[in-house]
C-alpha cells in the first residue's frame, strides 16, 4: 500500500525523511496549507503532486513546470474535456505527469459519474465530502466502495488518522479494496495547518 502525504508547507524536508510515495503540495490559495516558494530538493522515489481546484490550465501547466511535479491532482469540478486538455498540455512539454481526479463521498455515490473519465485520467481520489475541497478531518462511510464498478487504481483519503489504523486494515482485508492504490493523510497529523507531527506520522507509516 503506498502513502501519500497531503498539504505539504512548513516542514517539508522533515517529511520527506519518512520517505513516503507522495507528497503533495496545494495551490489553491484560500487553503490555509496553500504553498508558495520553492520545493526543496527531495529524494528522487518521492513522487511531487499538485494539488489544483478548478484551476486555470496555464496556471496548472506552469507550476508543473516550474516545481517539475510528477502528478496533478484535480480537487474541483473538473469536466472531462479538462481533463484532456491538462494531457494535451503536458504532453506537449514532453512530461509524463499523472492525473489524479478526485471525488467526493459522504455516505452515498453514484459511480456512473466515473464512466466519462475512464480513460483521461491516471487514478481516481475518493476524499469527505465538506465544506472545503479536501482537509475536512473526517473520514467517509468506506463501505460505499463495496460499489466500486471499475478497476482504475484509486487513493483513499478524507481525515485519516492513527486511531483509523484497525479500519484500514479491516478495509484492505475485505472485496473493497482491490483496486485501492495508495493511502493519502493530511489534518490528522498536523500540529497546525501545514505542520506535520512527525512522530505520528512515523508510527503510522510503520503500521501501514
Amino acid at each position: 500500500m503506498k502513502l501519500k502525504i497531503c498539504g505539504m508547507k512548513l516542514n517539508t524536508s522533515d517529511v520527506a525523511q519518512l520517505q513516503p510515495d507522495y507528497l503533495g503540495f496545494i495551490f489553491w490559495e484560500p487553503s490555509s496549507r496553500y504553498f508558495k516558494g520553492e520545493i526543496p530538493d527531495l529524494p528522487h522515489q518521492i513522487s511531487k503532486i499538485g494539488v489544483f481546484v478548478d484551476a486555470d490550465i496555464a496556471d496548472v501547466i506552469k507550476i508543473v513546470n516550474k516545481h517539475k511535479l510528477q502528478g496533478v491532482q484535480l480537487h474541483g469540478h473538473e469536466s472531462v474535456e479538462y481533463c484532456v486538455q491538462v494531457a494535451s498540455e503536458l504532453k506537449k512539454c514532453n512530461q509524463k505527469v499523472e492525473i489524479i481526479k478526485v471525488f467526493s463521498i459522504k455516505e452515498a455515490f453514484n459511480f456512473d459519474v466515473l464512466i466519462p473519465y475512464e480513460n483521461v485520467c491516471d487514478y481516481y481520489l475518493f476524499d469527505t465530502k465538506g465544506k472545503l475541497p479536501g482537509g475536512n478531518g473526517y473520514t467517509f462511510n468506506w463501505s460505499v466502495l463495496k460499489d466500486y464498478p471499475s478497476t482504475k487504481p484509486f487513493f483513499l483519503s478524507g481525515g485519516i488518522g492513527l486511531n483509523n489504523l484497525d479500519k484500514i486494515n479491516e478495509f484492505i482485508k475485505s472485496p473493497e479494496s482491490k483496486y485501492c492504490y495508495a493511502i493519502d493523510v493530511n489534518s490528522r497529523f498536523e500540529i497546525e495547518p501545514g505542520l506535520k507531527n512527525i512522530e505520528e506520522l512515523q508510527k503510522f507509516k510503520e503500521a501501514l
